[in-house]
C-alpha cells in the first residue's frame, strides 16, 4: 500500500485534496526498483490544468510503455498547500510513488505559457533542487523542457539543463538509450547533460555563451565546447499515423478543463497568420487517418467513460476528410449519449450543418474570430477572412437557430489606425443587425447576442511580427477605451458586450516571449518577491514584477516598445524551427504593404517546411 506524502490532516485542510493523491484510472505504476530511468514529467501549473494537457498524456502513456523507464506526474501546488510544504519541509513529490521530485533520474517540464515561468522556480525551489543549472550536484535530476515556449528558451535557461526543441515523439528514446549507456560508463552529470547536448533538437543552455553589443542587442551566439551544434534543429513527427497516441489516458477524480476523449486529427495549419506562433512552429500540416481516429475513438471511450469527443487541430475545418470523420462520430456515438464537439471550425455552410447535428442551439455560442476590425488589417495579418465570409456565416448561424456570438479581436497589431479600432465595434454591430435583417421576427429565439473580445497583440518568436514593436500598457488601454466607447456608439448597443484582456500582463508576456538571458535574473526576482500563479487573475500581482525590473536594472521596453531591424541577431535565432528567417522577412514586408499570402493549399509561399519531404507540401505530387 502507498504511503502518501500529505497526511490526512493537512489533505482535509486544503483545496481539492484529490490533485495530491494520485491513484486515478489508468494511471501507471511500476517498481522503481525494477526500471532503469525514473522520469517525473511536470506541468507548471494546478493539477486541473496539466492534466487537460494531450501532450502530456502522450508522453506520460510513451514513456510507461517503456520497461526500463518509470513515467511520474508532478503539478503545481495550490497556494493553499505551498506554504504548508515550505513550512513543514515536506519535498515535492509525484503522484504515483508519493517519492521526492529530487530522487528522480530526470524532471522534465512542459512549458506551454510564458506565465508559468516563477511557478517553474516554486517546482524546483520545493523539490530541494538548486534553481540555478550550473549549481546542480549528482545527487540532482536532470531538468529538461519542452513545449512551445522553448522556440525561445533564453528568459528561463539558467534554470534548465536542457530543453527538446520541437515535437517529443522522435528523440526521447534515443536520450534515454544514451543516458543510460553514459550512466553505465560512470559518467559525471556535467558530462551526461554535455554529450546528451549533442543530440537533435536537444539544446544545452550551459554550453553557449552570450555576448551583448553597448546598446544591449546580441553581439553573438557561440557554443562553448567542442561538438556543440550551432544550429538546433527542431524535431518533428512526419507520419502521423505511426507516431505514439493515447489509448488509456489517466481519468482524474477531479473536473478538469478537458474533461473528454481528445482526438488530434492533425497537426500544423495552411493558413500563414502572421501573428500565429503555433500556425508556423508547427509547418507542415500533417493529418491522423481517419480509420485510425476511428480505432483511438473506440479505445478511449472504452477506456475511460467519458461521454465527450472533441477533435483537436488548429483550424479543424481544413482535415481534408473532415466530414467523414465527423459523420461517423455521430452516427457511431450520438444514440449512446456520446457528445462531439469541434473547435476551431471555419463558420461556414458544412460547419454549421454538422453543429446544429451536435449542439443544441439554444444553448450555445458561436465563436468567429475575425482578429482585426477592419479588412485592411485583416490583410495585414494575413487572416485570410473577409467581412463578407463573417456576416454570411452569422446569417447561417441565425438562419439554423443561433443567437448568440462570440467574436475575438486582437488590438494593437502593426499598422493599426483609430479606424481599425472603431471597426471592431462597427462590425459587431453588423453581425448584430444581420440577426434582425435575416430571421423574421417570429422565427426570432429571442434578442440577438454579440459579445466582443479584444486580447492586446504580442509579437512571438517565429512569426513575421517577431520584429513588430509592442504597444505599451498606457497605448493598449488607450485603444480599448476607444473600442469601448465606440460601442456605445451603436444602434444595437444593448444586444452588445465589450470585454478586453489585462494590459499588465500582456507587457509582461511581451518581455518574456522574446528576451534574452538577462530576463532570467527578473524572473528569479520575482519569485522571491512572492510572483506565482501568473496566469491567473487572482494570483497575479504586477508590483512583484516592476521591483523584479527594477532590481535586475532591466528596462522592460527594450525588449516590447521598440521595434527591431530584421539584421539584429534575435535571442532565438539559433533554433531552426522549419520556416526560413528570409521567409517571414518576406511575410514582414508583405504585412506592412497589406499584401495576402495565399494558404498553403492554394500555393506554395516557400516557407521552407518543403524540405522535411511530407504533409501539405507533398498532398497533391505525385
Amino acid at each position: 500500500m502507498r504511503k502518501l506524502a500529505l497526511t490526512d490532516e493537512i489533505l482535509l485542510s486544503i483545496q481539492q485534496p484529490a490533485r495530491y493523491l494520485g491513484n486515478e484510472m489508468n494511471a501507471v505504476y511500476k517498481d522503481p526498483e525494477k526500471v532503469n530511468i525514473r522520469f517525473a514529467m511536470c506541468f507548471p501549473d494546478v493539477y486541473e490544468i496539466g492534466m487537460s494537457h494531450l501532450g502530456m498524456q502522450i508522453l506520460y502513456a510513451m514513456f510507461n510503455k517503456r520497461e526500463d523507464v518509470f513515467c511520474e506526474r508532478v503539478f503545481s501546488p495550490w497556494t493553499d498547500l505551498d506554504p504548508i510544504m515550505r513550512e513543514q519541509k515536506i519535498p515535492l513529490f509525484t503522484l504515483e510513488s508519493q517519492d521526492p521530485v529530487r530522487d528522480f533520474d530526470f524532471l522534465g517540464i512542459t512549458i506551454q505559457y510564458e506565465m508559468c515561468y516563477t511557478n517553474i522556480l516554486q517546482i524546483l525551489d520545493l523539490s530541494g533542487i538548486p534553481l540555478h543549472a550550473d549549481e546542480r550536484t549528482n545527487g540532482d535530476p536532470i531538468v529538461i523542457g519542452g513545449g512551445p515556449c522553448t522556440y525561445n528558451p533564453e528568459p528561463i535557461a539558467p534554470f534548465f539543463d536542457l530543453f527538446y526543441i520541437g515535437e517529443g515523439e522522435t528523440c526521447y528514446d534515443a536520450l534515454f538509450d544514451r543516458y543510460q549507456a553514459l550512466k553505465r560508463c560512470g559518467v559525471s552529470r556535467e558530462d551526461i547533460v554535455r554529450e546528451l547536448g549533442k543530440l537533435p533538437g536537444i539544446y544545452a543552455p550551459g554550453y553557449y555563451e552570450v555576448r551583448y553589443q553597448e546598446d544591449g542587442t546580441i553581439a553573438s551566439f557561440t557554443p562553448k565546447a567542442d561538438g556543440m551544434p550551432t544550429v538546433i534543429h527542431k524535431e518533428m513527427v512526419l507520419n502521423m499515423d505511426a507516431a505514439p497516441y493515447i489509448e488509456k489516458p489517466v481519468v482524474p477524480y477531479v473536473r478538469v478543463t478537458q474533461d473528454r476523449v481528445v482526438l488530434e486529427i492533425m497537426r500544423g495549419c495552411i493558413r500563414g497568420c502572421r501573428f500565429c506562433q503555433a500556425g508556423m512552429i508547427y509547418r507542415p500540416l500533417r493529418e491522423r487517418s481517419v480509420e485510425l481516429l476511428k480505432h483511438y475513438a473506440y479505445e478511449i471511450l472504452n477506456n475511460t467513460g467519458h461521454d465527450e469527443i472533441t477533435l483537436s487541430s488548429l483550424s479543424s475545418s481544413d482535415y481534408s476528410q473532415l466530414n467523414e470523420i465527423v459523420t461517423f462520430l455521430i452516427d457511431e456515438f450520438k444514440e449512446k449519449g456520446v457528445n462531439v464537439s469541434l473547435p476551431s471550425l471555419r463558420i461556414d455552410a458544412f460547419s454549421l450543418d454538422v453543429m446544429s447535428k451536435i449542439q443544441d442551439v439554444r444553448k450555445s455560442s458561436l465563436t468567429f474570430a475575425p482578429e482585426a476590425g477592419s479588412q485592411r488589417l485583416r490583410d495585414v495579418i494575413n487572416k485570410g477572412l473577409t467581412e463578407e465570409d463573417i456576416l454570411h456565416g452569422a446569417a447561417e448561424a441565425f438562419h439554423g437557430g443561433w443567437n448568440r456570438v462570440k467574436l475575438y479581436f486582437m488590438l494593437g497589431l502593426p499598422t493599426e489606425t483609430t479606424e481599425d479600432m472603431e471597426g471592431i465595434a462597427l462590425l459587431s454591430e453588423k453581425v448584430a443587425e444581420t440577426y434582425y435583417d435575416e430571421v423574421p421576427k417570429e422565427k426570432r429565439n429571442g434578442k440577438v447576442q454579440v459579445v466582443a473580445s479584444s486580447s492586446f497583440f504580442v509579437p512571438k518568436p517565429f512569426t513575421p511580427f517577431q520584429w513588430a514593436r509592442m504597444c505599451t500598457r498606457d497605448e493598449f488601454l488607450e485603444r480599448a477605451y476607444r473600442v469601448k466607447d465606440k460601442f456605445k456608439e451603436m444602434k444595437n448597443r444593448k444586444s452588445l458586450k465589450y470585454n478586453y484582456h489585462e494590459a499588465d500582463v500582456t507587457i509582461l508576456e511581451g518581455v518574456l516571449a522574446r528576451g534574452d538571458r538577462r530576463v532570467a535574473r527578473v524572473v528569479e526576482l520575482a519569485y522571491q518577491n512572492g510572483a506565482l500563479y501568473d496566469a491567473w487573475t487572482e494570483t497575479f500581482h504586477n508590483d512583484y514584477w516592476m521591483r523584479a525590473f527594477e532590481e535586475a536594472g532591466v528596462d522592460p521596453d527594450f525588449y516590447t516598445a521598440r521595434e527591431r531591424s530584421v539584421d539584429e541577431i534575435l535571442p532565438w535565432d539559433f533554433i531552426d524551427c522549419g520556416v526560413t528567417k528570409a521567409f517571414l522577412k518576406r511575410e514582414w514586408e508583405n504585412a506592412k504593404k497589406g499584401i495576402v499570402t495565399e494558404n498553403c493549399r492554394q500555393k506554395c509561399s516557400g516557407c521552407g517546411a518543403l524540405r522535411y519531404g511530407g504533409g501539405v507540401c507533398f498532398e497533391n505530387k505525385d
